[in-house]
């Protein structure tokens, strides 16, 4: 008998800026960002793995260090070597050129807490609000190429038994057909440890922090947003708000 494959050819990856908390918001960082980084799995294997580790072994000689956005930002761990400026400014040079050539389609879902508070009385939590809007996105994409009926892992960082346990409940909601699109979504979610050496998160937890301050200043120069701005998912006639880029309320 003929077993199909059951699984597509894509990966998606997501992580956080900011925090979803309503209750306390911090006035210099009032914006929750979620951002989704898709990859074939061909390139992720043959390119973005390999570049990686090449990259890791430029600096620490081994690929076991995991790249943290804040720990690259503010040097401390293995990241100690940052402070010494000519091997930061080389250091930060390949990261930029890592970053520029990095084969995938991103999708970003930035909630404005201070107007989303305004706007709604009883607001709902903007992780689950940031994951449906996401995920219609991911999938309409995924539909468009072919990979609408095939099984796309969805990989995420656990964080704390009681918020993987809500975000399991979101996410099987919306997968289950409580969407803008009224049908089921075939992802499947996969939650690993923040200490997996994960290439795919380590990426993507580098891209969505420069989407949050491109939101929050964007007549400031922000050199890490340029370079992933092509990357973000467009209309056909190329216009990425509401495609790649949605922000609420």
């Amino acid at each position: 008998m003929l077993v199909v494959n059951p699984f597509g050819e894509y990966l998606v990856y997501v992580d956080e800026s900011g925090d979803h908390n309503l209750t306390r918001i911090d006035p210099q960082f009032p914006v929750f960002v979620l951002l989704f980084a898709t990859f074939s799995k061909n390139a992720y294997v043959n390119q973005v793995c390999p570049d990686l580790q090449r990259f890791k072994f430029e600096f620490w000689g081994h690929d076991e260090v995991v790249l943290h956005e804040h720990e690259i930002r503010k040097p401390f761990g293995d990241f100690l070597m940052l402070i010494q400026e000519p091997v930061r400014t080389r250091f930060l040079a390949r990261l930029n050129q890592l970053m520029a050539s990095l084969p995938t389609m991103l999708v970003a879902v930035v909630i404005d807490k201070n107007a989303f508070l305004n706007r709604y009385h009883k607001p709902v939590n903007p992780y689950e609000y940031a994951l449906e809007t996401g995920l219609e996105r991911i999938y309409r994409h995924l539909d468009g190429i072919g990979q609408g009926s095939k099984t796309t892992p969805i990989i995420v960082e656990r964080r704390g038994r009681k918020e993987d346990a809500e975000l399991e409940l979101a996410f099987r909601r919306v997968c289950d057909g409580h969407n803008a699109l009224n049908r089921p979504f075939p992802l499947h979610l996969v939650m690993i440890p923040k200490s997996a050496n994960s290439a795919g998160l380590q990426l993507t937890d580098l891209m969505a922090r420069p989407v949050a301050l491109k939101h929050l200043r964007p007549g400031q120069p922000n050199r890490a947003f340029d370079i992933i701005n092509d990357k973000f998912r467009r209309s056909p006639a190329g216009k990425v708000e509401g495609w790649g880029i949605k922000v609420l309320p």
